[in-house]
């Protein structure tokens, strides 16, 4: 498989040092930085201020996540910090087209995100218009929770939609990926993997090696 990316989720590292423990994922592709609201989820994380400062001292790419109400108002904000990529969640958006255009403009990836129970096909017609589709698979708002292989049969519908249109969308997976999991989802579709405790208990550059080598030996060529 060609362009395993793994972007570990800063929500495991240790809060009180994230200089330096953004210092320990310089292999990955991004650190993936979850934005929560307390109101799109039922918990409350970083807002800009944070992450702009992350942004300055970070080694690797942002790749930020809004799990917030109101992403249209919100959203472009954060791309114009200067981060890769901004995810917002399609059951939150109200004209997501028309965002991740603004999130172009600024600079920005533009990525759009979708919870478990969330179908494909609420997706699909809107799909050209985006970097990075991120299926969810556990409900968001939490780290540390159990993969979900029930989204298994999303995520490839989504590559297939990519093989059909010629695509290079990128297929993010975030949600108990860990060395267990990320062959599943590699043989599914994805490309783009978070991973959080995996990667932050141990020694990351270990893991973050392990977990491409998992995904390159399991996923299919695309």
């Amino acid at each position: 498989m060609t362009n395993v990316r793994i972007n570990p989720s800063i929500l495991a590292a240790d809060f009180a040092n994230f200089e330096r423990e953004l210092g320990r994922i310089g292999t990955a592709d991004a650190a993936h930085v979850d934005v929560m609201d307390n109101h799109f989820v039922p918990n409350l994380t970083f807002g800009q201020p944070m992450v702009e400062r992350l942004q300055q001292v970070s080694p690797v790419p942002l790749d930020l996540h809004l799990m917030i109400e109101d992403p249209d108002r919100w959203a472009p904000g954060f791309a114009e910090m200067g981060v890769f990529s901004v995810t917002f969640h399609l059951e939150a958006a109200t004209a997501p087209v028309t965002l991740a255009r603004q999130l172009r403009e600024r600079g920005a990836r533009a990525g759009i995100a979708l919870r478990p129970g969330t179908p494909f096909a609420q997706i699909e017609e809107l799909l050209e218009h985006f970097d990075q589709l991120l299926i969810m698979t556990v409900e968001p708002g939490f780290g540390g929770q159990r993969f979900m292989p029930e989204t298994m049969p999303k995520l490839r519908l989504a590559r297939e939609w990519a093989r059909r249109h010629g695509s290079e969308i990128r297929l993010q997976v975030d949600g108990g990926v860990s060395a267990d999991t990320i062959g599943m989802a590699a043989e599914a579709g994805a490309d783009t993997f978070v991973a959080g405790s995996a990667v932050f208990r141990g020694e990351p550059a270990e893991e973050i090696a392990r977990l491409r080598e998992l995904a390159s030996q399991h996923g299919c060529t695309h």
